[in-house]
C-alpha cells in the first residue's frame, strides 16, 4: 500500500509531500481496537522501515526533506507550517483557532456557534490564554527547530556535553546555513536521527 502511494505521488508530480507515522490517541476507536487487540499497535522498527523507503522513493524525485515528516522540491516548502516550526508569530482566526505573539499563546472558543455568538455581541471569542516562560520558549524552540533540516545554532543550545555525544554518534550533524559564515554553526539530526528524533530532543533537552 506504501508504495502504491509512493507511485501515485511520482505520478502526480506534486511539489510537496506530508508522510507522518500513526499515533494511536487515548479515547479513539482506534485506541480502544489496540487494547483489545483486535489491531495490532504500530511497531516502531516497521515505521522506520517504512520511513526509510518513502526517503529512497521522493530523493529519487527531486524531493528533500525540510522537516522530519515533510519534503518537497526546491521552493514547495509549506510556509505556513514552517512559521509554527520556526515558533513565529501567527493569527488564527476561527473556533478553536490558537494565535501566538511574542511568547503569549491564546485560544478561542471550540464551538462554532459559541464562536459566532461571541462575535454578533461584539465580544471577544477568547477562551484563554498562556505567557510563555523563558524555560518554555527555549524547550519549544528545541521540539520544533529541531525537526527542521536547517537544525539550530550550536550557541544556542545549552547542553553541549549532549550536542558532542550526539555528533559522536552521528545522530546529528553540522549542517550549510545562509545565515553564518562558520561551517560548524548549526547542527540538524542526521537521517539515522530522524528516526530517533525524539531521543534526540529529549537527550538535548536532559
Amino acid at each position: 500500500d506504501l508504495q502504491q502511494t509512493l507511485d501515485a505521488v511520482a505520478t502526480a508530480e506534486v511539489d510537496h509531500v506530508s508522510a507522518y507515522a500513526l499515533i494511536v490517541e487515548d479515547g479513539t476507536r482506534l485506541a480502544a481496537d489496540v487494547k483489545r487487540g483486535v489491531i495490532a499497535h504500530p511497531d516502531d522498527d516497521d515505521m522506520a522501515d517504512k520511513y526509510e523507503v518513502i526517503e529512497k522513493n521522493l530523493s529519487a524525485l527531486n524531493m528533500n526533506w525540510y522537516e522530519v515528516s515533510n519534503w518537497s522540491r526546491t521552493g514547495g516548502e509549506c510556509r505556513h507550517n514552517v512559521h509554527y516550526w520556526r515558533s513565529d508569530n501567527w493569527w488564527g482566526i476561527g473556533a478553536g483557532a490558537h494565535s501566538h505573539i511574542n511568547g503569549v499563546r491564546w485560544w478561542n472558543v471550540k464551538h462554532p456557534t459559541a464562536w459566532t455568538g461571541k462575535l454578533s455581541l461584539s465580544q471577544s471569542p477568547g477562551y484563554a490564554r498562556e505567557i510563555l516562560t523563558v524555560e518554555d520558549r527555549y524547550v519549544e524552540d528545541v521540539l520544533l527547530r529541531m525537526r527542521l533540516s536547517e537544525g539550530m545554532p550550536v550557541a544556542e543550545l545549552k547542553n553541549s556535553a549532549a550536542v558532542q555525544r550526539l555528533l559522536a554518534d552521528e545522530l546529528i550533524e553540522y549542517v550549510p546555513t545562509n545565515l553564518s559564515a562558520q561551517s560548524n554553526s548549526h547542527v540538524a539530526l542526521t537521517q539515522r536521527g530522524r528516526l530517533l528524533a525524539d531521543l534526540v530532543i529529549h537527550q538535548i533537552l536532559d
